[in-house]
């Protein structure tokens, strides 16, 4: 029987005992390296504001402003109100296929070798190190497809490729997840506040292997934009914009969260993507 297993252990023990078929990675013929994403559940759009617990405390004892006023217990049903008004339950996200996500985002050598440029603000001397290692930027959803359909080609129909749904983006950043991602795993797995995007692979990964779903560039969806503060359990099929996820390197934490459901093009040079390769039915 496979089962799930919380952050800290490898959610894919289960396939040492041969049940599936796949290869746990796989890497093409350009050296897009690629990660097996198992089916299963998550709960998307879960939501409770915070809100402050009551004091007793008499109000001479808040009167000093480096110590923050307590709330009376009047106070604390009010603010219990609202955050209950504002809470959303979410709904299931059941993943019932598995895939392939790219392991990094898509870098400047790989753009460079289906596409012959490279758009990317962030190269040559805008960087340190190798910008070959780094994420291509400045990267439209059009121009994203564009690549696909070249990659699709070079590989001959041996392999599909596409852009991830948010649900799989998701799904795969969350790796085994249930709640959103606590500052300190931030901290470890995204550089946010810089300057300029970095190498991929330098943080550490989560717990499937993926590197960066956090941080360095914001990753185009497949999916429209529904002009909401989270994606709905039936995804638009036409929209003015299309989705981005995981935040960038100009980010804070408060976008870099798994949850986190915004439009692009945004401000577009620290944009970039990964890529979703489909199994053949053959392979399941």
């Amino acid at each position: 029987m496979c089962r799930f297993f919380p952050l800290s252990f490898l959610w894919f023990t289960c396939l040492s005992t041969g049940l599936f078929a796949q290869d746990t990675t796989y890497t093409n013929s350009i050296g897009m390296e690629f990660v097996l994403i198992q089916p299963g559940s998550f709960v998307l759009g879960k939501f409770q504001p915070p809100y402050p617990q009551p004091s007793n405390a008499p109000q001479a004892e808040n009167n000093n402003p480096d110590k923050p006023r307590g709330y009376h217990a009047v106070e604390y049903q009010r603010a219990r109100e609202l955050a209950e008004q504002e809470a959303l339950p979410g709904f299931t996200v059941t993943i019932s296929q598995p895939f392939y996500i790219g392991k990094f985002e898509v870098t400047q050598a790989q753009w460079k070798k289906v596409m012959g440029d490279n758009p990317s603000v962030f190269q040559g001397d805008q960087v340190s190190g190798d910008s070959d290692q780094h994420p291509v930027d400045h990267v439209s959803w059009q121009e994203a497809q564009t690549f696909i359909r070249k990659l699709n080609q070079m590989e001959d129909g041996t392999r599909h490729y596409r852009l991830p749904t948010e649900f799989e983006w998701e799904y795969a950043a969350r790796a085994g997840a249930q709640e959103d991602i606590a500052w300190e795993n931030i901290r470890i797995m995204a550089q946010l506040g810089g300057r300029t995007t970095y190498a991929v692979g330098q943080k550490q990964p989560n717990a499937w292997g993926l590197y960066d779903m956090l941080g360095n560039v914001w990753e185009w969806v497949q999916d429209y934009y529904n002009e909401k503060i989270f994606a709905d359990s039936i995804p638009l099929t036409t929209g003015k914009e299309h989705v981005l996820k995981g935040a960038s390197f100009t980010g804070d934490v408060k976008n870099a969260t798994y949850m986190t459901h915004a439009a692009g093009p945004g401000n577009g040079w620290d944009v970039g993507f990964r890529v979703v390769m489909e199994i053949k039915p053959s392979e399941q």
